[in-house]
């Protein structure tokens, strides 16, 4: 009997350490919830300031970089075919496109064989493709380290409350195990919510990137037809 009221007593106690612990939690901001988290959550913190900047900026340079005037292709058809090759370029260098800069190059190899032409073009996009997809590559490597800097927070954590056991003995104290406990936690949450927006970032401006490469082939390939119909002179 008396087991019986020592074991609902501690059940007691421990309900009560519990509930003080939801209710700190509840009352905590987000402030001390990053400072639960140890040192571990400053390179989160850095790493979703970085991703928020490259998605930013590549997004804005990919959306600059896909317009282009739906009737650039029909001007530049008229400019050549009107033999008016320096008015042509120079509507491509207004432009300011990658898909200008690619259509000036292959007007600037007018009069040389037809793979020439192609080629230098194809070089061109290929600059561009590269310059567009700048900072793309760290945007994946923190999609996937950000989650496992998070992992190592909670392997730390854990560590550290098993210590914290190991040095209590036989005692029990939840209020001194719920430091290991917040930075476990806490730093799991972090690299998810840095790690989460990085990959469908990153997977949105590939999406982008993509289908400006289709415009890009097939004005290349408008381009093309153009240099084979007949010049009027």
């Amino acid at each position: 009997m008396i087991d019986f009221i020592q074991a609902a007593q501690t059940a007691a106690a421990t309900g009560e350490v519990a509930a003080a612990a939801t209710d700190e939690v509840t009352r905590m901001g987000l402030w001390e919830l990053f400072m639960k988290g140890g040192w571990l959550m400053w390179p989160l913190l850095i790493l979703g300031g970085v991703t928020v900047f490259i998605f930013v900026e590549r997004y804005m340079a990919i959306r600059k970089a896909s317009g282009l005037d739906m009737n650039f292709m029909n001007r530049i058809r008229d400019y050549i075919s009107d033999g008016k090759i320096r008015a042509a370029v120079d509507l491509c260098r207004k432009t300011n496109t990658p898909i200008a800069r690619m259509i000036e190059k292959g007007i600037e190899r007018i009069g040389r064989p037809m793979s020439d032409i192609q080629t230098a073009i194809e070089n061109v996009a290929n600059l561009e493709v590269s310059k567009l997809e700048n900072g793309l590559p760290f945007l994946a490597t923190i999609a996937g380290g950000a989650p496992m800097i998070g992992f190592l927070g909670t392997v730390i954590g854990m560590v550290q409350t098993f210590m914290d056991m190991a040095a209590a003995g036989g005692t029990v104290d939840m209020s001194l195990l719920s430091g290991g406990m917040y930075v476990a936690m806490v730093t799991t949450v972090a690299g998810l919510v840095v790690g989460i927006p990085a990959y469908f970032g990153y997977n949105y401006l590939v999406a982008r990137i993509e289908k400006l490469v289709f415009q890009m082939e097939a004005n290349s390939i408008a381009f093309m037809d153009i240099l084979n119909q007949p010049v009027n002179k």
